[in-house]
């Protein structure tokens, strides 16, 4: 403390903002099994806490992606909150998820208005938080009290109501929220009929008590002596006890949504305006949050295939997930369905492409699609493992950087029983020559030496066009130049995509190899793989060559040798 007693301001920036991510992301992580068993709204399928860490785990992601990228300086506070705000976005997960993205989002259009500055004081963030919620409800088609909704005005009324700086601002805020959020069970007949609070309103505390810790160093115990305990504590009796839990929309005595659908979605706001009216005539819990032309969209359904094509008619939807509300939860209940029985092995491969991930699909192998810097987060991994049904999976994560995320999901499906390898394929061609080899009747064992074997006999290249000018081990490239990275390094630097390519190939051939594979990228024209292939038939003789299209998303050109 500086001399005379007078403390510093606690502003909020960019270092504030990574520092806030990663303690909610372990705010969360502690909270989770806690919150997921006191989700009884607006779906009792205990997913609440698990779907806001995932969501808060791909902002994390993307606000150190910030930090690390090529710029040596640090983001501005717009910078870094522009990219919380988005890994949110296109990481959201379930209903309370997507409305945590679309608060930080509005959060975002407040603290990152001006571009230059680096920090911003006690009133700034009180008009965020002020935003965001009047944001959440927005994207909400029918807002309920007693929700998370109603947890963040309460955070945004406390917070407007403190003149000091961002810590005492924050301190306000999260105040405010702990007094709304035990409030709940009186203002929803479902959470007073369980005997808890709010599931998604005990996260938002969670994540505004990690922004005091950011802010001011201080560590918000958890309200291990309040009434959201002793809800937790009568939850494990109540849960069982539940009738029926109120559903948006849902007349007394109708059936309940079945499916959960999810997909980010690339459209106007006059297509989404249009979307959001036709999907709240299928079901209900309808969420559309983002906006700059890229949306997410969630929303409870029984025809989950026409809310895919509403996103089609509206724009393009990706990253389509489509959950089907388990045995017991409050959509199926009295329903006889058997669980499904677990197939004995399964492949779960990352691929970049929409042709590649149908390469896999036709496989056997249940896909991870990606798009340029959206890498997936591990709960996206984790989950397609649980889709793949397996006792026994082989996990390809076909990227070198995703070495950490694959080992994170795999130790995750682990602990929940499912026995789990994970390849370190660095490729999508190291990955194809991994399934080339597996024999799901062999021993597990045996299956994963095999597969391992045949990728770390495979090496890779890549060819891309450099978008500015840049140091790489081959020299100075500038923007435009067609760049051929082997093994992950750049190698070649070109002007002319062809010649770069049998540059690559030759390099690559010289030491040795029997089997060539090509993935084209979507816009490269077939007459490139036939180029190529006939350049290694004159040249490098009884070498075999096979041409794939990788699709939209893809690399523009990926090859393997083998």
């Amino acid at each position: 403390m500086p001399l005379g007693g007078e403390q510093v301001p606690q502003n909020l920036d960019a270092v504030a903002v990574r520092a806030w991510c990663g303690l909610a992301l372990d705010a969360l992580g502690g909270a989770r099994e806690e919150i997921d068993a006191i989700n009884v709204y607006p779906v009792a399928d205990g997913d609440t806490g698990t779907n806001l860490y995932l969501t808060v785990e791909s902002a994390s992601q993307a606000v150190d992606a910030a930090f690390t990228g090529l710029d040596p300086t640090h983001p501005t506070l717009a910078e870094a909150v522009r990219a919380m705000a988005h890994g949110a976005l296109i990481g959201a997960r379930g209903n309370s998820g997507t409305i945590l993205s679309q608060l930080l989002r509005g959060m975002a259009q407040v603290l990152g208005a001006d571009h230059d500055t680096d920090h911003a004081g006690g009133r700034a963030l009180a008009l965020a938080l002020r935003r965001a919620a009047e944001s959440a409800y927005q994207a909400v088609a029918h807002p309920v009290e007693g929700t998370v909704l109603t947890v963040a005005t309460a955070a945004a009324d406390a917070a407007s109501g403190e003149d000091g700086d961002c810590g005492a601002v924050a301190r306000a805020a999260y105040d405010g929220a702990c007094r709304a959020l035990d409030a709940t069970p009186g203002q929803l007949a479902a959470l007073g009929r369980a005997g808890v609070v709010d599931a998604g309103g005990r996260g938002l505390v969670a994540v505004l008590g990690a922004l005091v810790g950011a802010l001011s160093g201080e560590t918000v115990p958890r309200r291990a002596a309040s009434p959201l305990l002793r809800a937790a504590e009568a939850a494990d009796g109540a849960l069982g006890d539940v009738d029926a839990v109120e559903c948006q929309d849902v007349p007394a005595g109708a059936a309940a949504p079945a499916f959960e659908v999810i997909y980010l979605l690339e459209a106007d706001d006059t297509a989404v305006a249009r979307l959001r009216t036709r999907l709240d005539g299928l079901g209900d819990s309808l969420v559309v949050v983002g906006g700059d032309g890229l949306w997410n969209v969630h929303v409870h359904v029984n025809d989950a295939g026409a809310a895919v094509e509403a996103g089609v008619e509206a724009g393009r939807p990706h990253r389509i997930r489509i959950t089907h509300f388990g045995v017991g939860d409050a959509h199926t209940a009295g329903a006889a369905q058997p669980p499904r029985e677990r197939v004995q092995r399964g492949i779960v491969a990352v691929v970049p492409g929409e042709g590649l991930a149908g390469l896999y699909s036709e496989a056997g192998a249940t896909t991870v699609p990606t798009r340029p810097g959206e890498p997936p987060a591990s709960g996206e991994l984790v989950d397609a493992i649980r889709r793949a049904h397996a006792r026994e999976v082989v996990l390809l994560p076909n990227d070198a950087e995703l070495r950490h995320t694959a080992a994170a999901a795999a130790e995750q499906a682990r602990s929940e029983g499912v026995r789990v390898a994970l390849i370190p394929t660095r490729s999508a061609v190291q990955g194809i020559a991994a399934l080339a080899v597996h024999e799901p009747d062999r021993r597990f064992d045996e299956d994963v030496v095999a597969m391992t074997s045949a990728a770390g006999a495979t090496r890779y290249a890549e060819l891309a066009v450099a978008e500015r000018q840049s140091w790489t081990m081959a020299g100075i490239c500038q923007a435009g130049d067609v760049l051929g990275m082997i093994d992950g390094d750049v190698a070649l630097i070109g002007d002319d995509t062809t010649r770069t390519a049998r540059s690559v190939l030759d390099r690559m051939l010289a030491a040795g190899g029997e089997m060539v594979t090509l993935v084209l990228g979507d816009g490269v024209p077939d007459s490139l793989g036939d180029d190529l292939e006939k350049h290694v038939r004159e040249v490098h003789l009884a070498v075999d060559t096979v041409v794939y299209r990788g699709g939209r998303q893809s690399a523009l050109l990926l090859i393997g040798v083998e």
